[in-house]
């Protein structure tokens, strides 16, 4: 069954080698050098370890060293190290990731931002979650129309609409409009960002700040021009949110506000 004698010549004696200590987990299969009870392991203690053979026989050995064999060689059973429970896996918005994830039917409920980017970010940040609650996300192409998108919606309870706006500050254009929706089923909030290129962290992209750009000036294309970026501003967007991974590249002004609309729109009537 081995190649020689595994137990000649006292191969427990001191100086013989070094006897490999093994952990004793589940289904490993040892032989017991005094007895030659072979079976695999289906249970261990600090003190003991018990075998099971082939026709379910079980037995109790003691942890003793140099007590079994494994694959015709002498070793030490040792308990198996505690195995601490694994985290929870989150997802890129921090929450709590749901495992075998399978969407649900969408809600009547909508979440409408601006423009296409403002979209792609918020589905690589709060995608999950938004599958999660069955939320769609829309863009507008700009807010300048919102008081009849928001009539042509229909908001009602159960039917929920919250709305996300690039430079929503005091005096701006997009403040006087957001001012015009009164619904108590619309909520328009908004982040003070020029655009949402500027709610990436400039430390994602290893700049020092965004740039101020000159009025009169298209903000992007001056953005583009300052960083020394040699590119149009499609491939801009790709660099910049193939740099974003998680919640912690976007500053807390648009990360309040996107989870104050999911929280709206998913809110019981």
């Amino acid at each position: 069954m081995y190649e020689g004698d595994v137990l000649a010549g006292n191969w427990r004696r001191p100086g013989k080698g070094t006897i490999p200590q093994v952990p004793a987990e589940p289904d490993l299969v040892v032989e017991d050098a005094d007895s030659g009870f072979c079976g695999a392991v289906v249970a261990c203690d600090k003190e003991a370890v018990t075998l099971e053979d082939r026709f379910g026989r079980r037995r109790l050995f003691p942890l003793a060293p140099a007590a079994f064999l494994l694959e015709g060689r002498p070793v030490t059973l040792v308990r198996p190290s505690a195995v601490a429970p694994a985290a929870p896996r989150r997802s890129a918005s921090g929450s709590i990731a749901v495992e075998g994830l399978r969407a649900r039917v969408a809600r009547e409920s909508r979440i409408y931002v601006e423009g296409v980017h403002d979209a792609a970010l918020v589905e690589k940040i709060w995608g999950h979650d938004l599958r999660v609650e069955g939320v769609v996300v829309e863009y507008l192409e700009g807010v300048d129309d919102l008081p009849a998108i928001v009539a042509e919606f229909g908001p009602e309870p159960g039917r929920r609409l919250g709305v996300l706006v690039d430079h929503l500050v005091p005096g701006s254009k997009e403040s006087r409009i957001a001012a015009q929706i009164t619904s108590p089923h619309v909520l328009v909030v908004g982040h003070p960002f020029v655009d949402v290129w500027q709610a990436v962290k400039p430390s994602v992209l290893r700049i020092p700040a965004w740039p101020d750009v000159p009025r009169g000036v298209p903000w992007k294309e001056g953005v583009i021009a300052a960083l020394g970026w040699r590119c149009d501003p499609p491939e801009a967007w790709r660099r910049i949110l193939g740099a974003v991974s998680t919640y912690s590249d976007l500053e807390p002004e648009l990360l309040g506000r996107v989870e104050e609309l999911i929280d709206f729109v998913t809110e019981a009537p």
